[in-house]
């Protein structure tokens, strides 16, 4: 919905259509979410090439495997787990009572909020717009959606995709730069999605504190992945040089940097580089390999490796760069003797730039993660079940994957979300489900109830009840 005297989204209006289409409708039936799911799923797999092709010109290059692994698939898999589990969510949940209330019982009941705006980066274009969709439009809520300006042609598909499917007082697609994005997020919602950048997730926070809106926050932050003595070394490399180099790393959740032990990190650094060149034996040529989103985010990507290189560090691509000057593709970086004072080890990397710090000991390695901002993820590889539990023990993470990277994301029963700086509140599954819903408390009380018995006037009986009640 235009503005047309400004060709700017009139969103004040657009939030005023869908909240009046929630009053009417405040509690939608099972059936009608989950035609709204099935429409939503249906759009995915009717679109689904030209999802691929407007992402893969948004890159530059994406190839069609990624997209569909991170975002056809998952977005798929989201609307069947919650149409399938729709019913149970849905039911009230018995609550215990306490005994000196009985024969009363407690419900949890839980409700729509109204109106959900999300706010949606640019790396998982799809799968980060329609993910929490889903949970949104199960929880019975009306949703607005901002996706990125970086990926104008996948922006716009949706936009029309999502025209084509739903009314705009169900769900309704934004388009517009960063100014629109503000404005977005300081629309009075019931709740609020954002998933991006600390430093913009801190600006959206605040935005929506004016109106006391809630948000779920999903961050990143420097996620490590910790190489433990007792790790199979040529499994661990290659996994996490697949996950770092998916999508070029440019993945919130992908590992940001490497601890290992300080007499390992040579072997490390050899295998880590003969496992991308099997993986990309054409390197930055290599189909497999995906752009850098623009030439403003390869830009920063070379200077945190000069930053490096000028404060002493020591740089080893696994592959040479393209001689092509308007190909963005990276190879891995992997980037030894780094130090604090060093950008790479301050800020996300969202790229395929890999630092190795080397640590003396385990216990090194925990205080080196406690030292810093808690991580969307943690990543730790080895045998050692003693070391493994003590670094789960002694961490705080949003969360977790052992002997591998990313992978507790695609478990769509689990919660996903960050904590402190990486984020706060989760979604996923029934987690989602919940996100978006107020749980109303719901207290039945019987005709012959307990509780009369502390009514008024007080007196002897009073307190020999409350001396049975302070024991229970």
């Amino acid at each position: 919905m235009l503005d047309k005297s400004t060709d700017r989204p009139d969103l004040s209006r657009l939030l005023e259509m869908q909240r009046a289409a929630f009053e009417a409708e405040r509690n939608p039936a099972k059936a009608v979410r989950d035609d709204r799911l099935y429409r939503l799923g249906h759009l995915v797999q009717e679109r689904e090439a030209e999802f691929i092709a407007a992402i893969d010109a948004d890159f530059g290059h994406r190839p069609r495997q990624q997209t569909q692994m991170a975002e056809i698939v998952t977005v798929r898999g989201a609307v069947r787990y919650a149409r399938y589990y729709l019913k149970s969510w849905m039911k009230p949940e018995r609550i215990p009572t306490g005994p000196h209330f009985w024969p009363a019982r407690t419900r949890l009941v839980r409700q729509p909020l109204g109106v959900v705006g999300i706010v949606a980066p640019w790396n998982y274009p799809l799968a980060l717009s329609l993910g929490p969709a889903v949970a949104a439009i199960a929880a019975g809520n009306r949703v607005m959606i901002k996706p990125s300006e970086m990926t104008p042609r996948f922006s716009a598909l949706l936009a029309d995709a999502i025209a084509a499917k739903f009314k705009p007082d169900e769900i309704a697609v934004v388009l517009g730069n960063a100014d629109i994005g503000r404005a977005f997020t300081s629309l009075p919602f019931d709740h609020i999605l954002f998933t991006g950048s600390t430093a913009v997730g801190r600006e959206v926070a605040a935005a929506a504190a004016r109106n006391l809106v809630p948000v779920t926050l999903e961050l990143g932050g420097k996620s490590p992945a910790i190489i433990d003595p007792s790790a199979d070394l040529a499994v661990t490399v290659k996994r996490i040089v697949n996950a770092k180099l998916f999508n070029a790393g440019q993945t919130c959740i992908a590992p940001d940097y490497l601890i290992v032990r300080r007499e390992a990190e040579a072997s490390v650094v050899a295998a880590l580089v003969a496992a991308a060149r099997a993986m990309y034996p054409a390197g930055t040529a290599s189909p497999d390999l995906t752009s850098i989103v623009s030439d403003r985010h390869h830009a920063r990507l070379r200077e945190l490796l000069r930053d490096a290189e000028s404060k002493g560090a020591e740089v080893v691509e696994a592959h040479p760069a393209s001689s092509d000057t308007n190909d963005r593709r990276m190879g891995l970086a992997i980037v030894r003797k780094v130090t604090g004072d060093m950008r790479l080890m301050q800020e996300e990397i969202f790229g395929p730039l890999l630092p190795i710090l080397a640590v003396d000991s385990a216990s090194d390695a925990i205080g080196y993660v406690n030292a810093n901002p808690h991580p969307l993820a943690l990543y730790w590889f080895g045998e050692d079940a003693g070391a493994r539990d003590k670094v789960l023990a002694e961490t705080i993470s949003g969360g977790v994957t052992v002997n591998d990277c990313m992978w507790h994301y695609a478990q769509e029963g689990a919660p996903f979300g960050g904590v402190g700086e990486s984020g706060m509140g989760a979604y996923h599954g029934v987690h989602g489900f919940r996100t978006f819903s107020h749980a109303r408390t719901v207290f039945y009380q019987s005709r012959w109830s307990l509780t009369r018995l502390f009514d008024p006037p007080y007196g002897r009986r009073f307190d020999r009840l409350m001396r049975i009640v302070r024991r229970i």
